[in-house]
């Protein structure tokens, strides 16, 4: 009988210890392994393909000089030179473009330049009235140029700061240069006093441009330009010959320009890149 009753005591006590292994596992936590979350992948914003522009600007020309001949008696072709300053005038333009990438965009611009007008003087010898021999004078001359400007241009935009995005420039093309007819007046006490009328001349001429501004996005499609462009006129013909004078090429022309305008695009938006909220994924659990 006390051999029974250690068998069943010995039986008791392997089933407390099972139960109590068991509970101790119940107790440990298990393992989580946590899905990392995943995000779509970031792709930057399309950028605008085709836009059209339209500009106004106020410009002034820096006239560099002209050179001429002039005839006499016993004189072959002196040379002359006629100088003088040219008055600002405004402009106007459009234009058609690309936008190749967020840093670098071109277009084909054509501009109109309204009459700028022109006052100068030249000299040289003329006759005293009554014979009295030959003396140095001086002549008004006036006058004034209008043009159209057509230019290809590139531009590199140099990043957006609070939507304000500064760029520079450069283009190249030609000018159709029309100047008016050049109005010479020498004073009284000679024998060629009088106005003179020297027919203006009009011709394509080589130019190239220079520029630098900022553009401001009101929206993702429309852009306000403000900017200041240089602009180089090779020289050419100004006035035909009259009354033993001429002809006259003006040298190179300067053309200094503020210009303000708007910039509208075509085609998808052009906007800074927001990603899309997170993909989740339930974490997997081990036991």
């Amino acid at each position: 009988m006390n051999h029974a009753a250690m068998k069943l005591a010995a039986s008791a006590a392997m089933v407390v210890t099972l139960g109590m292994s068991a509970n101790a596992a119940d107790i440990i936590e298990p393992v989580v392994i946590e899905t990392p979350v995943h995000y779509p992948e970031a792709v930057p914003a399309k950028v605008s393909g085709w836009y059209i522009r339209g500009d106004v600007g106020y410009l002034w020309s820096d006239f560099r000089g002209a050179d001429y001949l002039t005839y006499g008696a016993g004189v072959a072709g002196h040379p002359g030179l006629l100088e003088g300053e040219l008055k600002g005038s405004l402009s106007v333009g459009g234009g058609v473009g690309y936008q190749i990438s967020h840093y670098l965009r071109t277009d084909l611009t054509l501009d109109y330049n309204f009459k700028s007008d022109f006052t100068g003087t030249s000299s040289g010898t003329c006759t005293i009235v009554g014979g009295g021999g030959p003396a140095a004078c001086s002549s008004t001359d006036t006058t004034g140029y209008h043009a159209w400007t057509l230019l290809a241009n590139a531009y590199v935009d140099l990043g957006t700061y609070k939507g304000i995005t500064p760029y520079v420039g450069a283009g190249l093309g030609g000018v159709y240069m029309k100047w008016d007819d050049l109005n010479n007046t020498i004073g009284p006490g000679f024998d060629q006093s009088g106005t003179i009328t020297h027919s203006g001349t009009s011709d394509w001429r080589f130019a190239y441009a220079l520029m630098a501004g900022a553009s401001y996005a009101v929206n993702h499609r429309l852009s306000v330009d403000l900017g200041y462009r240089y602009k180089h006129i090779s020289g050419g013909r100004m006035f035909e010959y009259a009354s033993a004078t001429g002809p006259g090429f003006d040298r190179a022309i300067n053309v200094h320009e503020v210009r303000a305008g708007l910039r509208y695009k075509f085609g998808e938006s052009h906007q800074p890149y927001t990603p899309p909220p997170p993909v989740y994924e339930p974490p997997v659990v081990y036991k």
